[in-house]
Protein backbone atom coordinates (compact mmCIF):
# COMPACT_ATOMS: atom_id res chain seq x y z
CA UNK A 1 0.00 0.00 0.00
CA UNK A 2 1.12 3.56 -0.57
CA UNK A 3 2.01 5.49 2.55
CA UNK A 4 3.41 8.89 3.33
CA UNK A 5 2.28 12.41 4.07
CA UNK A 6 -1.01 13.37 2.44
CA UNK A 7 -1.20 16.69 0.64
CA UNK A 8 -4.24 18.94 0.87
CA UNK A 9 -5.62 17.48 -2.36
CA UNK A 10 -5.49 14.02 -0.76
CA UNK A 11 -7.66 15.03 2.19
CA UNK A 12 -10.79 12.85 2.31
CA UNK A 13 -13.94 14.70 1.38
CA UNK A 14 -17.36 14.52 2.98
CA UNK A 15 -18.93 12.75 0.02
CA UNK A 16 -22.24 13.13 -1.73
CA UNK A 17 -22.93 16.68 -0.53
CA UNK A 18 -19.69 17.84 -2.17
CA UNK A 19 -21.08 17.43 -5.68
CA UNK A 20 -24.08 18.76 -7.57
CA UNK A 21 -26.38 16.28 -9.35
CA UNK A 22 -24.81 17.23 -12.70
CA UNK A 23 -21.29 16.74 -11.34
CA UNK A 24 -22.29 13.31 -10.05
CA UNK A 25 -23.52 12.41 -13.54
CA UNK A 26 -20.13 13.40 -14.96
CA UNK A 27 -18.24 11.39 -12.33
CA UNK A 28 -20.41 8.36 -13.08
CA UNK A 29 -19.36 8.76 -16.71
CA UNK A 30 -15.69 8.71 -15.63
CA UNK A 31 -16.30 5.50 -13.68
CA UNK A 32 -17.98 3.92 -16.70
CA UNK A 33 -15.05 4.92 -18.91
CA UNK A 34 -12.73 3.13 -16.49
CA UNK A 35 -14.85 -0.01 -16.79
CA UNK A 36 -14.88 0.15 -20.59
CA UNK A 37 -11.49 1.67 -21.46
CA UNK A 38 -9.19 1.47 -18.44
CA UNK A 39 -7.55 4.80 -17.66
CA UNK A 40 -6.15 5.86 -21.02
CA UNK A 41 -8.89 8.39 -21.68
CA UNK A 42 -8.21 12.11 -21.87
CA UNK A 43 -10.10 15.07 -20.45
CA UNK A 44 -11.43 15.59 -23.97
CA UNK A 45 -12.80 12.04 -23.97
CA UNK A 46 -14.54 12.65 -20.64
CA UNK A 47 -16.05 15.86 -21.98
CA UNK A 48 -17.31 14.07 -25.06
CA UNK A 49 -18.81 11.16 -23.13
CA UNK A 50 -20.39 13.44 -20.52
CA UNK A 51 -21.69 15.99 -23.04
CA UNK A 52 -19.92 18.92 -21.43
CA UNK A 53 -16.96 21.13 -22.24
CA UNK A 54 -13.38 20.67 -21.12
CA UNK A 55 -13.55 24.16 -19.66
CA UNK A 56 -16.40 23.10 -17.40
CA UNK A 57 -14.46 20.05 -16.22
CA UNK A 58 -11.41 22.17 -15.41
CA UNK A 59 -13.58 24.70 -13.60
CA UNK A 60 -15.25 22.03 -11.48
CA UNK A 61 -12.38 19.67 -10.77
CA UNK A 62 -9.10 21.23 -11.86
CA UNK A 63 -6.68 19.07 -13.86
CA UNK A 64 -6.98 15.36 -14.74
CA UNK A 65 -5.77 14.31 -11.28
CA UNK A 66 -8.48 16.54 -9.83
CA UNK A 67 -11.08 14.73 -11.91
CA UNK A 68 -9.75 11.35 -10.74
CA UNK A 69 -9.73 12.53 -7.11
CA UNK A 70 -13.34 13.67 -7.36
CA UNK A 71 -14.27 10.35 -9.01
CA UNK A 72 -12.72 8.35 -6.18
CA UNK A 73 -14.41 10.54 -3.57
CA UNK A 74 -17.77 10.09 -5.26
CA UNK A 75 -17.37 6.32 -5.37
CA UNK A 76 -16.20 6.20 -1.73
CA UNK A 77 -19.19 8.35 -0.70
CA UNK A 78 -21.40 5.35 -1.41
CA UNK A 79 -19.98 3.64 1.70
CA UNK A 80 -21.70 5.06 4.77
CA UNK A 81 -21.77 4.18 8.43
CA UNK A 82 -25.50 4.91 8.62
CA UNK A 83 -27.40 6.94 11.18
CA UNK A 84 -27.41 6.29 14.91
CA UNK A 85 -28.06 8.20 18.12
CA UNK A 86 -24.70 8.53 19.85
CA UNK A 87 -26.33 9.50 23.12
CA UNK A 88 -28.69 6.51 23.14
CA UNK A 89 -26.62 3.91 21.37
CA UNK A 90 -27.45 0.38 22.49
CA UNK A 91 -26.25 -3.05 21.42
CA UNK A 92 -28.99 -3.46 18.84
CA UNK A 93 -28.26 -0.12 17.18
CA UNK A 94 -24.53 -0.80 17.22
CA UNK A 95 -24.94 -4.23 15.66
CA UNK A 96 -27.29 -2.90 12.96
CA UNK A 97 -25.04 0.06 12.12
CA UNK A 98 -21.97 -2.17 11.82
CA UNK A 99 -23.82 -4.73 9.71
CA UNK A 100 -25.27 -2.01 7.47
CA UNK A 101 -21.81 -0.52 6.94
CA UNK A 102 -20.38 -3.95 6.14
CA UNK A 103 -23.14 -4.75 3.65
CA UNK A 104 -22.80 -1.32 2.05
CA UNK A 105 -19.04 -1.70 1.65
CA UNK A 106 -19.28 -5.22 0.22
CA UNK A 107 -21.86 -4.01 -2.29
CA UNK A 108 -19.61 -1.18 -3.41
CA UNK A 109 -16.35 -3.14 -3.71
CA UNK A 110 -18.02 -5.91 -5.71
CA UNK A 111 -19.41 -3.48 -8.31
CA UNK A 112 -17.79 -3.41 -11.77
CA UNK A 113 -16.90 0.27 -11.31
CA UNK A 114 -14.97 -0.31 -8.09
CA UNK A 115 -13.18 -3.34 -9.51
CA UNK A 116 -12.10 -1.34 -12.57
CA UNK A 117 -11.06 1.68 -10.46
CA UNK A 118 -8.98 -0.39 -8.06
CA UNK A 119 -7.32 -2.38 -10.83
CA UNK A 120 -6.18 0.86 -12.42
CA UNK A 121 -5.00 2.23 -9.06
CA UNK A 122 -2.98 -0.90 -8.30
CA UNK A 123 -1.39 -0.86 -11.77
CA UNK A 124 -0.26 2.74 -11.19
CA UNK A 125 0.99 2.35 -7.62
CA UNK A 126 4.72 2.96 -7.54
CA UNK A 127 4.93 3.32 -11.32
CA UNK A 128 5.05 7.10 -11.44
CA UNK A 129 2.37 7.08 -14.16
CA UNK A 130 -0.08 9.07 -12.03
CA UNK A 131 -1.13 9.80 -8.45
CA UNK A 132 -4.19 7.57 -8.67
CA UNK A 133 -2.84 5.05 -6.14
CA UNK A 134 -2.33 7.77 -3.53
CA UNK A 135 -5.69 9.30 -4.40
CA UNK A 136 -7.50 5.98 -3.88
CA UNK A 137 -5.67 5.35 -0.60
CA UNK A 138 -6.50 8.79 0.80
CA UNK A 139 -10.08 9.00 -0.39
CA UNK A 140 -10.95 5.32 -0.19
CA UNK A 141 -9.53 3.33 2.72
CA UNK A 142 -8.63 6.35 4.86
CA UNK A 143 -11.86 8.25 4.21
CA UNK A 144 -13.99 5.19 4.89
CA UNK A 145 -12.11 4.63 8.13
CA UNK A 146 -12.85 8.14 9.28
CA UNK A 147 -16.56 7.52 8.66
CA UNK A 148 -16.69 4.34 10.73
CA UNK A 149 -14.35 5.22 13.60
CA UNK A 150 -16.84 7.61 15.27
CA UNK A 151 -19.32 4.71 15.49
CA UNK A 152 -16.70 2.46 17.08
CA UNK A 153 -15.78 5.17 19.57
CA UNK A 154 -19.45 5.80 20.32
CA UNK A 155 -19.80 2.08 21.06
CA UNK A 156 -16.83 2.27 23.41
CA UNK A 157 -18.19 5.40 25.13
CA UNK A 158 -21.52 3.61 25.62
CA UNK A 159 -19.75 0.70 27.30
CA UNK A 160 -20.56 -1.70 24.47
CA UNK A 161 -17.04 -2.11 23.06
CA UNK A 162 -13.65 -2.44 24.72
CA UNK A 163 -10.55 -1.42 22.77
CA UNK A 164 -7.59 0.89 23.19
CA UNK A 165 -6.63 1.71 19.62
CA UNK A 166 -9.42 2.87 17.31
CA UNK A 167 -7.36 2.27 14.19
CA UNK A 168 -6.59 -1.31 15.24
CA UNK A 169 -10.27 -1.95 15.94
CA UNK A 170 -11.26 -0.54 12.55
CA UNK A 171 -8.64 -2.62 10.74
CA UNK A 172 -9.93 -5.75 12.43
CA UNK A 173 -13.50 -5.03 11.37
CA UNK A 174 -12.38 -4.07 7.85
CA UNK A 175 -10.53 -7.36 7.50
CA UNK A 176 -13.38 -9.45 8.88
CA UNK A 177 -15.77 -7.90 6.37
CA UNK A 178 -13.53 -8.02 3.31
CA UNK A 179 -11.63 -11.27 3.97
CA UNK A 180 -10.15 -12.30 0.60
CA UNK A 181 -13.15 -11.24 -1.47
CA UNK A 182 -11.66 -8.09 -2.98
CA UNK A 183 -8.38 -9.72 -3.97
CA UNK A 184 -10.26 -12.53 -5.71
CA UNK A 185 -12.42 -10.02 -7.57
CA UNK A 186 -9.41 -7.95 -8.65
CA UNK A 187 -7.65 -11.06 -9.93
CA UNK A 188 -10.61 -11.90 -12.13
CA UNK A 189 -12.43 -14.60 -10.19
CA UNK A 190 -16.18 -14.55 -10.55
CA UNK A 191 -17.46 -14.18 -6.99
CA UNK A 192 -21.22 -14.31 -6.62
CA UNK A 193 -22.39 -11.72 -4.09
CA UNK A 194 -26.18 -11.44 -4.31
CA UNK A 195 -27.87 -9.24 -1.68
CA UNK A 196 -28.75 -12.16 0.61
CA UNK A 197 -25.16 -13.41 0.57
CA UNK A 198 -23.86 -9.91 1.30
CA UNK A 199 -26.30 -9.52 4.19
CA UNK A 200 -25.26 -12.88 5.65
CA UNK A 201 -21.54 -12.11 5.31
CA UNK A 202 -22.05 -8.67 6.89
CA UNK A 203 -23.94 -10.17 9.83
CA UNK A 204 -21.25 -12.80 10.35
CA UNK A 205 -18.41 -10.25 10.26
CA UNK A 206 -20.30 -8.07 12.75
CA UNK A 207 -20.82 -11.01 15.11
CA UNK A 208 -17.14 -11.95 14.88
CA UNK A 209 -16.13 -8.36 15.61
CA UNK A 210 -18.44 -8.15 18.63
CA UNK A 211 -17.07 -11.46 19.88
CA UNK A 212 -13.58 -9.92 19.83
CA UNK A 213 -14.39 -6.45 21.10
CA UNK A 214 -17.76 -6.63 22.84
CA UNK A 215 -17.66 -5.99 26.58
CA UNK A 216 -19.29 -9.37 27.24
CA UNK A 217 -16.67 -11.19 25.14
CA UNK A 218 -14.51 -13.77 26.88
CA UNK A 219 -11.81 -13.16 24.27
CA UNK A 220 -10.73 -9.81 25.71
CA UNK A 221 -9.55 -6.70 23.94
CA UNK A 222 -5.89 -7.77 24.17
CA UNK A 223 -6.65 -10.70 21.90
CA UNK A 224 -8.54 -8.41 19.55
CA UNK A 225 -5.61 -5.99 19.34
CA UNK A 226 -3.42 -8.89 18.21
CA UNK A 227 -5.94 -10.29 15.76
CA UNK A 228 -4.76 -10.54 12.20
CA UNK A 229 -7.55 -10.87 9.70
CA UNK A 230 -7.60 -11.66 6.00
CA UNK A 231 -5.78 -9.45 3.48
CA UNK A 232 -7.41 -6.30 2.19
CA UNK A 233 -5.67 -5.08 -0.91
CA UNK A 234 -7.48 -1.89 -1.82
CA UNK A 235 -10.23 0.30 -0.60
CA UNK A 236 -13.30 1.02 -2.66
Amino acid sequence: MISGTLTSSDTPAAGEADFTPRQREVLDVVLQLMVEEGDGFSVARIAQAASCSKETLYKWFGDRDGILTATVRWQAARVRAGSYDRQRLDEGQLRKSLADFAANWLTVISSPTSIALNRVAVSHAGSGKSRLGAIVLANGRLAIGERLKPLLEAGRDAGLLDFGDTEAAFRTFFGLVGRDVQIRLLLGETVSLPPDRIAADAALATQQFLTLYGVTSHSGSALADRAETGPSLTQL
